[in-house]
């Protein structure tokens, strides 16, 4: 029997891409703002943590709905793996700015922009690639596993167990 799950098509690589941009756009969009009216009655920094852990969660739940065609849940483990690959797009993203600020005395405010959008651009890529290869890839290969393959055989007869007699060739049509 069928079930809704293993009915469920896996997105290809484009329209998973193209999902996670919207996704991740519209919390990244959302969770800007919600920074801003929390540190309104909270410190900025400690509205920054709640809203970006808040965010994480729900970008990961909208992948593993969405972006990645799991079909359902994102388990604890890809919760876990999703935080680890945000924090380390937050580290390229802290070191291009670092890197940026050794490199440049008084860098204006477009050099950053570019300097800081690039290292979230290439960041995001490397999301995207551990987020779909290893994050998300499990529910990928179980549905690999449910559709039946025929595999040849190999037909192995060695030449000493081979009848004495003369050879009977048959062929299949």
């Amino acid at each position: 029997m069928e079930t809704a799950q293993s009915r469920q098509r896996v997105p290809g690589p484009f329209t998973s891409f193209a999902r996670f941009v919207l996704c991740g756009g519209g919390v990244g969009i959302a969770s800007g703002l919600a920074v801003a009216v929390v540190a309104l009655w909270i410190p900025w920094m400690l509205a920054n943590a709640l809203i970006t852990a808040g965010s994480t969660l729900l970008a990961t739940e909208l992948h593993a709905r969405f972006t990645f065609g799991a079909g359902g849940h994102a388990t604890r483990r890809q919760h876990a793996q999703s935080a680890v690959s945000a924090a380390a797009a937050y580290a390229v993203t802290c070191a291009a700015m670092l890197a940026l600020h050794q490199l440049v005395a008084a860098p204006g405010a477009v050099l950053e922009q570019v300097v800081y959008l690039s290292a979230s651009a290439l960041a995001g890529v490397a999301r995207f690639a551990v987020l779909r290869l290893v994050v998300f890839a499990r529910h990928r290969s179980q549905v690999a596993a449910t559709v039946p393959t025929a595999r040849p055989v190999p037909a192995t007869v060695a030449r000493d167990s081979a009848p004495a007699g003369p050879a009977v060739l048959c062929h299949a049509a």
